[in-house]
């Protein structure tokens, strides 16, 4: 399985594992909830996958890396009790409570989230003192005389056994306990991913023309060379800061995360080469339909690996522009819910609309807090809320510059209608940029290779296809006319509409 199909393996299964009866009983009865168990290549993704679900779930998440614990840590630190039994005092030793379910408790009291995941990695590369631990952990759900807390769902990773030499395979007691997936890594799957998440478009389109390189673990005579996911992803950030700094990329940095020495010098080449291919192609001329046929003349004799790279650049443009667009009507979806609100209980006299307003902050900042202590706080999400929490105060301060309460929501509505306008002209700009891609990609190679790969990158990412089915694309259903995606209004339309103002 890729980390796709394993991620939606997951979230399935915590879906049925948290599923209630009529009751309020879990279906699936606690003890019968089997615990996950992950087994891939390290940095495949594992642990990004786990934060995605818990976010997407509106579940508390703790994670852990077992190989970072002792046997004390996990289970709890002895101390003796006094007992009485048939009247006879004894010592009994007991233990106090483990940090890991000491911090599946204080996730809960500060959140105000019952329910969760417990994701633990690496557990069978264990210390020798701890393994009979974990496997009593994986068996019944306890560490020392504690158990996880029911509503809270067992995620657990492990490598395998040639990418670690700790590695200790578990018994068939255990394994008949758990449910076992194995990831392979996919290079189209993480694609989408990177896509969605920003990552260098240099990257993307190196390993778009080497998939091959997306992943390797070699032992070499000067030790093991790997490359993996997230050294990719780590090395596209650190790109992306040292161009704002306007440091020299080299290969000494390259290597620090790419440690396969052949594959860091061929990146190298292929990076000074796309910086070049930035110079040489306007992109912005191509976004706004003003390319000279010299231009397109000089893309359509290019060699592939050229291609390749201009449609990275295009799309990484592209793509900055949709999310822009996606992020601003969730944002101003969130506000105009509590304008509504904040319009109706200051037409009864309720209260004021700068103390109606405060309210409103105050509830977004109770959301993302509670998300945040429950470790389920996308970085998208809070951008939103800053920004609809931003957006709020700026209304509250046109509250203090109009004193006078019958002007007060006039005013707000002219702010609003002014951010719903330029919000409106950033969309048609992006599908007009979008409509001259396009027309760039026909004039350039016609219906080639290079209009199924712009079109497979359109569909893959789910920041493009969320913007294509808000706003629509003439070319794109054009050109993907078995694609069931329909032209629909944005959500943010159909409310201000209903919007009484």
């Amino acid at each position: 399985m890729n980390i796709k199909e394993v991620k939606e393996e997951i979230r399935r299964s915590v879906e049925i594992y948290l599923d209630k009866n009529e009751f309020g009983e879990y279906n699936i009865p606690y003890m019968k909830q089997r615990p996950i168990f992950m087994v891939g290549a390290p940095g495949i993704g594992k642990t990004a996958i786990m934060e995605q679900i818990a976010s997407e779930l509106n579940l508390a998440l703790v994670s852990y890396s077992m190989t970072h614990h002792t046997r004390q840590s996990a289970i709890g630190l002895p101390y003796i009790e006094e007992k009485t039994y048939n009247g006879q005092k004894v010592m009994v030793s007991e233990y106090t409570m483990s940090e890991i379910i000491a911090s599946v408790y204080d996730v809960i009291e500060r959140s105000g989230v019952q329910e969760g995941i417990l994701f633990l990695d690496e557990i069978n590369c264990v210390s020798e003192t701890l393994a009979p631990s974990m496997l009593l952990f994986l068996q019944y759900k306890t560490f020392g005389n504690r158990k996880l807390p029911e509503g809270w769902v067992v995620v657990t990773a492990g490598n395998l056994p040639q990418y670690n030499k700790s590695v200790k395979e578990f018994d068939v007691a255990t394994m008949d306990r758990l449910k076992c997936l194995t990831i392979e890594e996919d290079f189209g799957v993480w694609k989408a991913y990177a896509y969605q998440h920003g990552i260098h478009a240099a990257v993307i389109s190196f390993l778009e023309v080497n998939p091959d390189w997306f992943y390797s673990i070699r032992t070499t005579v000067d030790g093991t060379q790997y490359v993996t996911a997230r050294g990719w992803e780590d090395l596209s950030r650190a790109v992306q800061l040292y161009e704002k700094k306007q440091f020299c990329v080299d290969r000494n940095l390259i290597q620090q995360y790419v440690t396969d020495v052949e594959i860091a010098r061929k990146f190298g080449i292929y990076y000074d080469l796309y910086k070049k291919y930035q110079t040489d192609y306007r992109v912005s001329d191509i976004l706004s339909g003003t390319s000279t046929g010299e231009l397109i003349k000089r893309a359509g004799e290019s060699s592939f690996d050229e291609r390749v790279s201009l449609l990275g650049m295009i799309y990484e443009n592209l793509n900055l522009r949709f999310r822009k667009s996606v992020e601003t009507e969730r944002i101003l979806q969130t506000v105009v819910k509590f304008l509504r609100s904040v319009k109706k209980k200051s037409a009864d006299g309720e209260e004021e609309v700068i103390s109606l307003l405060e309210g409103c902050v105050n509830t977004l900042q109770e959301e993302q807090n509670r998300k945040a202590m429950a470790n389920s706080l996308s970085s998208s999400q809070k951008r939103e809320y800053q920004e609809a929490i931003h957006c709020l105060r700026d209304y509250q301060e046109i509250c203090v510059t109009a004193p006078e309460k019958e002007k007060q929501f006039p005013m707000i509505k002219k702010k609003f209608d002014s951010q719903a306008k330029r919000h409106k002209k950033q969309v048609e700009a992006s599908k007009d940029a979008l409509e001259h891609v396009f027309r760039f990609v026909e004039a350039a190679w016609g219906e080639e290779q290079e209009m199924l790969l712009f079109m497979t990158n359109l569909t893959a990412n789910a920041v493009s296809m969320e913007f294509i089915a808000n706003w629509g694309s003439k070319s794109y259903f054009q050109h993907n006319q078995e694609l069931l995606i329909y032209d629909v209004h944005g959500e943010l339309q159909k409310q201000i509409e209903q919007l009484e103002w």
